[in-house]
């Protein structure tokens, strides 16, 4: 048990911030949260219009176990303050041509749905779910929630990882197994759920499939907001203190330590320790920006590869959609290509592929009575490869979006929105302070994992710490918990 004379800020209410401000109080670290914008929750941020309730993101809750540790630290029950609601099927994919496929972790369905597309391929899909089991013990139980702090560390993992191909991307990986080119598209789309290309990303990040399968796909009843709601009430009831709608302008920092931190109302106030949830870039460049460390990491960050922006469709409708699930994937007609055009070419196809999220049909509370909440949502290049102006650009792009929705699941689908509005990349970037209007910080690419990436523990600013996607392991709730788990070990062990 620490002190109870030592003291941290927490930068930032995302799922990464309250993680670890959960972890620091339950260890005796008295802890304040610092969140610039009107409600806390980071990209769980969330809006209330007309009776609906619309979700910023992210939607999909896997690994419930890294979030009941939250709780049991001080034993606590998480459902105490949270409800998680099972989502089944986890996805139903849909390609141009009608073919569906329901993907969960009922084995004798996934099977058969695989059949269907290509019966050879159930004997290869099996080997596939060994291969993810493997890196899954070595990438994510393993290397999860270990901080990457010296180069030493990672020749360690290095081994380990190139028996299991690191090099190779997901969708090569996945190939070597299933010869459906659907098939290798449903195995491969995960990525993309943490901002990296199936095509570029590391096949350990097929382990994100055998982390579905071993715990599940789950929803947070009332939204993902109310996940949040209950981190900070368990927070707050451990005596952790909230400042909510009050952006910190800088880290104040002195012979390499951050002794200091001061907000837009004026408000300052010293600390032992700072760590930051806000974007990597917003960190390093504009919150130590007066510092030398500050602004060096800012100019090395710039030259590093960040991931995709979204535009996301937030949409209400008249009428109820039993046979639209949950969660969707509705294909475009490229894959490969269109993946090049939005890591590569910096350009807008005509051609898209949407994530549709479709909460009411698990939980009716998200929309009034007979009506149902959506959002649709398409990754487009960030803003350092696409400039265009959003503000013409979104409307164009939202009604090709509704159109093809339509076309696909509700051919009256523009006469029975209630309410709507869109969310760019440009949003992203002013109301999250998000590089380039990136949605997942850093790009995962082999070459910006572990040791690569952000560390958990500043190199340089002794008692300056980092948690959240630009740091290990990266974006997704998961990798945002575990980053927490190791950026709070090392600060609790700092601060004894």
């Amino acid at each position: 048990m620490s002190s109870p004379s030592k003291t941290a800020c927490v930068i930032g209410s995302g799922f990464g911030g309250m993680a670890l401000a959960m972890r620091l109080q339950s260890a005796g670290i008295q802890t304040t949260v610092i969140e610039g914008r009107d409600k806390p929750g980071g990209r769980a941020y969330y809006w209330e219009k007309e009776g609906f309730t619309f979700d910023g993101g992210p939607t999909v809750v896997t690994d419930p176990d890294c979030l009941t540790q939250l709780w049991e630290l001080s034993g606590h029950d998480m459902a105490q303050d949270v409800e998680l609601m099972p989502v089944k099927p986890f996805y139903r994919l849909n390609w141009p041509d009608g073919t569906n496929f329901n993907y969960s972790n009922d084995h004798d369905e996934l099977f058969a749905e695989i059949e269907k597309l290509h019966p050879e391929d159930v004997d290869g899909y099996k080997r596939f779910l060994e291969y993810s089991a493997g890196v899954y013990e070595e990438g994510y139980l393993k290397l999860g929630t270990v901080p990457f702090l010296d180069f030493k560390s990672m020749l360690k993992a290095a081994p380990a990882l190139a028996k299991k191909q690191a090099y190779r991307s997901v969708y090569s990986m996945v190939s070597s197994f299933v010869k459906s080119e659907k098939l290798r598209e449903a195995l491969s789309f995960h990525t993309l759920l943490v901002g990296g290309n199936p095509m570029k990303t590391s096949s350990i990040y097929a382990l994100i499939h055998k982390l579905e399968m071993e715990g599940g796909v789950w929803w947070t009843r009332s939204g993902t907001n109310k996940l949040i709601a209950g981190m900070i009430r368990h927070f707050e009831r451990l005596g952790g203190k909230m400042i909510v709608g009050d952006p910190v302008v800088q880290v104040h920092e002195e012979n390499n330590v951050a002794n200091s931190v001061e907000t837009a109302s004026g408000f300052k106030a010293d600390f032992d320790a700072v760590a930051s949830n806000a974007d990597i870039m917003h960190s390093y460049r504009d919150l130590l920006g007066r510092s030398q460390r500050g602004w060096k990491m800012g100019k090395k960050l710039a030259r590093k590869k960040f991931s995709p922006g979204l535009f996301v469709v937030h949409f209400g409708l008249e009428g109820t959609w039993p046979g639209i699930a949950h969660h969707m994937i509705l294909f475009g007609p490229r894959y490969k290509g269109l993946l090049d055009d939005i890591y590569d070419n910096g350009v807008l196809p005509k051609d898209f592929s949407i994530y549709l999220h479709h909460p009411t049909v698990t939980d009716p509370s998200m929309a009034p009575p007979g009506q149902s909440t959506f959002y649709a949502l398409v990754p487009v290049a960030h803003m350092g490869k696409l400039k265009v102006d959003w503000d013409t650009v979104g409307p164009q792009l939202e009604k090709a979006i509704l159109d093809e929705i339509g076309r696909r699941l509700i051919p009256d689908i523009h006469d029975r929105i209630v309410t709507k509005f869109s969310y760019a990349p440009k949003d992203f970037a002013t109301d999250l302070n998000a590089h380039l209007g990136s949605a997942f910080s850093l790009e995962p690419l082999l070459t910006q994992s572990a040791y690569f990436r952000g560390h958990n523990r500043d190199d340089v600013i002794e008692n300056f710490y980092l948690v959240g996607a630009g740091t290990h392991p990266g974006a997704g709730i998961p990798g945002v918990v575990g980053s927490a788990k190791a950026t709070a070990g090392l600060m609790i062990e700092d601060l004894q």
